[in-house]
């Protein structure tokens, strides 16, 4: 089950970047108000998987999911630039996040 919290987590963490990036500084209700409730929900399952996974994993993998979500939301959704370096940057976080589960013994 931390794993499920986890990767449910990394995913409302994208969702959170999004609904910021569309609250324009949080000068819009309904996406601040979002932005908020999406980053509790966020926080609260990480605390969850937290109980059993180790710090390190956790953190890092949770991190790891919303910086490459929110990377290809915005080159789906919001239309920004896709460069062989981003590529290559989001290719390398994957890279890490593979590495961090295959050395959890969870």
């Amino acid at each position: 089950m931390p794993w499920i919290y986890l990767i449910i987590a990394g995913l409302l963490e994208v969702v959170w970047a999004l609904l910021m990036k569309q609250s324009q500084g949080f000068t819009r209700l309904w996406p601040s108000v979002g932005t908020l409730v999406f980053m509790a929900a966020s926080f609260g399952l990480l605390s969850l998987a937290m109980r059993t996974l180790p710090l390190g994993t956790a953190y890092t993998i949770w991190t790891g999911i919303g910086a490459v979500g929110a990377f290809l939301v915005g080159v789906i959704v919001l239309g920004e630039s896709l460069t062989p370096m981003r590529v290559g940057a989001a290719i390398l976080i994957v890279a890490g996040l593979v590495m961090m589960k295959l050395s959890s013994s969870h």
